[in-house]
């Protein structure tokens, strides 16, 4: 059992008004496993009704975990969008340093959905996806904030098929003249765009439309397009699928680890070579936001009124959506276990 108790070391670090306290609730099993958190099932007994928990392990004494779980809280207060996951309450344990999130209820993520055995998206199916993705990363980057981690994992969807963003752990807010640097190290590996893997501190929303343009291609190619082990290998794959950069990419960026890499063998784009099936409005759209240098990516609102969007077949229905049994990432990884042994 998980109850209320004060938040007195948070309150007294930030004074935000906003820090409440939800009703009692039941963890019933974990659902999700992140690096810094945990993400349970849970019922909430007070209004009988079933919520996701995430689980943010922090230290009183120590103010920079503390200001890193509060500004994850204070960006999901302030985003109110139909594709933005809700944050509906907080609460506490009193046998632990720990605060849970609570969430409204997604009964899938889009890893798992993709990783179910049969399961192949239809184009329009795709574009709904799409569209919905789109528009909450317009909203967000609206309001000056980056996600800097999409992934499946992090796209929650619902049996109605109406996708949110989720885990804004890594979220920060931006603006266009960044005086204050931010850290390279985001975005999950195989979603993490070339100028981060070179360094740059001064970034934009080029990096979440990246990441984009990796699950556009990753929906149409049934597995991830470029999964690198480690920072110099996702550097090659990229450079395999999207091509080397430019001179003229190498002159304007002077990012901190270019040089290392600007003198490897260079290789052409790709592209419209692995995904020549698909129609030339997808191939377009994948052009464009994996495009090396982010100025050419584009925004999400620009992205939104492409000819993806505007030809036929059109994105479906949301509540048109084949309705599928539970399953997010972790039931992907528990299957491809089994299938091993």
């Amino acid at each position: 059992m998980v109850s209320k108790v004060g938040l007195s070391t948070m309150q007294m670090l930030y004074s935000y008004d906003w820090f409440w306290l939800f009703g009692d609730v039941i963890l019933l099993f974990q659902i999700g496993q992140g690096t810094y958190s945990s993400v349970y099932k849970g019922r909430d007994l007070l209004n009988n009704k079933v919520v996701a928990l995430k689980k943010v392990r922090f230290d009183n004494m120590d103010p920079e975990s503390v200001k890193f779980m509060a500004r994850e809280i204070l960006l999901l207060r302030r985003l109110d969008h139909p594709n933005i996951i809700k944050l509906e309450g907080l609460v506490t344990s009193r046998t632990s340093s720990s605060l849970y999130l609570v969430f409204e209820y997604m009964e899938h993520d889009l890893t798992g959905l993709a990783s179910l055995p049969g399961v192949k998206f239809t184009e329009s199916q795709v574009k709904c996806y799409m569209q919905q993705l789109l528009s909450g990363l317009d909203y967000c980057h609206s309001n000056g904030v980056l996600h800097r981690d999409i992934k499946g994992s992090n796209l929650l969807i619902d049996n109605h098929g109406i996708l949110k963003i989720a885990d804004f752990g890594l979220a920060s807010y931006f603006d266009n003249h960044q005086i204050v640097p931010l850290t390279s190290r985001v975005v999950t590996l195989w979603y993490r765009p070339p100028e981060l893997l070179f360094g740059a501190t001064r970034y934009g929303i080029a990096v979440d439309l990246w990441s984009t343009g990796c699950i556009l291609g990753e929906l149409y190619a049934g597995k991830p397009i470029m999964p690198g082990r480690t920072e110099v290998e996702q550097l090659h794959k990229i450079f395999k699928l999207c091509g080397s950069p430019s001179e003229d990419y190498w002159r304007k960026s002077k990012l901190p680890y270019s040089t290392v890499f600007k003198h490897i063998q260079p290789y052409r784009r790709r592209i419209a070579e692995l995904f020549k099936d698909n129609s030339g409005p997808a191939i377009g759209l994948i052009e464009t936001l994996l495009s090396i240098d982010p100025a050419s990516r584009g925004t999400a609102a620009a992205a939104l009124k492409s000819e993806f969007f505007t030809t036929k077949p059109f994105a479906c229905d949301p509540s048109s959506l084949p309705k599928y049994p539970p399953s997010k990432e972790i039931d992907a990884k528990l299957r491809e276990e089994e299938a091993r042994r």
